[in-house]
């Protein structure tokens, strides 16, 4: 997959890179409320133990700004400032330590309000994403082609690099998104063959765990799986922590990057003989923290479960309330099944966290 993904520029949020051959980057966005600083802190802490690189807080007036200030000093995650409809608190949020704008200069204000923010972000040596979205297109544009189209969508954040460019500003990433799957491939391989900045996929207002894990998966993956792309959001109404879990699934797919361990389970028939729903729910809760990819297999019969077993690093073919063990292919012994779970994390934590 590495070998085919398009050459981009390279840019910099804080200490990780974008762009140019570098590990796509996962992002996500915090759900607290930026103004109260011991929760917005506690949540990015979290988010950054689950496998976050980069996190990005609404700014929604000066209170907020204040208090991203005091957010910036007590993490470690590169910080991104969301910022709509007030170029001061762009400007603010950079005077307060922002690793990174999301402006969209559809909403932002006038040229002279973008021209200001661009300004002072290349002062202080930021990037800026030029984040349109297919629900504030500026009018003429929607005008122009009737509905927000992948068209639309990229006509606007041309227009908007046309500006940046014209203003000497080239330290920009891209992302274009819908909550329509179909418009957002379109527009990002239309986008992605008229320029050569960095782009950050997402499909906005995916939704709940289950329709917004498709919509990503089915996006994102596709676009990572044919080059597209250089650092993402799964977007999901739902605690942020799940957007890592889903986030780094996808890379894993696509053989991209992996984090934690890969549990292959199958789905249960009326031979599966063990609990075997219980068993991966408690293995996989035991597991959550682990940063290591040992692949386990998790088997309820005899017809897969032993060629999977010996497949993986660690695996269990359960039978009849019991289950045999293998270990790097090996049959080691055989388990009940009321000690199945116990002796799986213990050896899955031996390979190492």
């Amino acid at each position: 997959m590495e070998s085919k993904r398009k050459k981009t520029r390279r840019i910099y949020v804080g200490q990780i890179p974008i762009g140019d051959g570098a590990p796509v980057a996962v992002q996500s966005m915090t759900n607290t409320d930026t103004r109260d600083v011991p929760s917005t802190v506690d949540q990015i802490n979290r988010l950054r133990e689950a496998g976050c690189e980069i996190v990005r807080l609404a700014i929604l007036d000066k209170t907020a700004v204040d208090a991203f200030k005091k957010i910036k000093s007590e993490v470690e995650v590169p910080l991104i400032a969301d910022i709509h409809f007030d170029h001061r608190l762009a400007i603010g949020a950079l005077d307060a330590g922002a690793d990174g704008l999301r402006i969209n200069p559809g909403n932002i204000g006038s040229e002279k309000a973008i021209e200001k923010v661009v300004e002072r972000a290349r002062e202080v040596g930021v990037p800026i994403r030029i984040g349109v979205n297919a629900g504030s297109l500026q009018r003429e544009i929607l005008k122009k082609y009737g509905s927000p189209s992948p068209e639309a969508m990229v006509e606007s954040a041309m227009a908007h690099v046309g500006l940046f460019e014209d203003l000497g500003f080239d330290n920009i990433k891209i992302s274009l998104k819908s909550s329509n799957v179909i418009n957002t491939i379109r527009a990002y391989e239309l986008l992605s063959n008229r320029v050569d900045y960095p782009l950050h996929l997402g499909v906005t207002e995916a939704g709940t765990l289950i329709s917004g894990t498709v919509k990503s998966t089915l996006g994102i993956g596709y676009l990572l799986a044919n080059g597209i792309g250089d650092t993402f959001r799964v977007s999901l109404t739902r605690d942020p922590i799940e957007e890592m879990k889903v986030a780094y699934e996808i890379l894993r797919a696509l053989e991209l990057r992996k984090r934690g361990p890969e549990i292959i389970s199958c789905p249960t028939c009326g031979r599966c003989e063990i609990d075997l729903f219980g068993l991966v729910e408690e293995v996989e809760k035991a597991l959550g923290d682990i940063k290591a990819s040992p692949k386990i297999a998790i088997m309820g019969c005899v017809v897969n479960g032993p060629g999977e077993a010996k497949e993986a690093d660690i695996g269990i073919a359960g039978g009849r309330g019991q289950g045999i063990l293998f270990k790097q292919g090996k049959l080691i012994r055989k388990i009940s099944e009321d000690k199945l779970a116990e002796v799986l994390i213990k050896e899955v934590k031996k390979l190492g966290r």
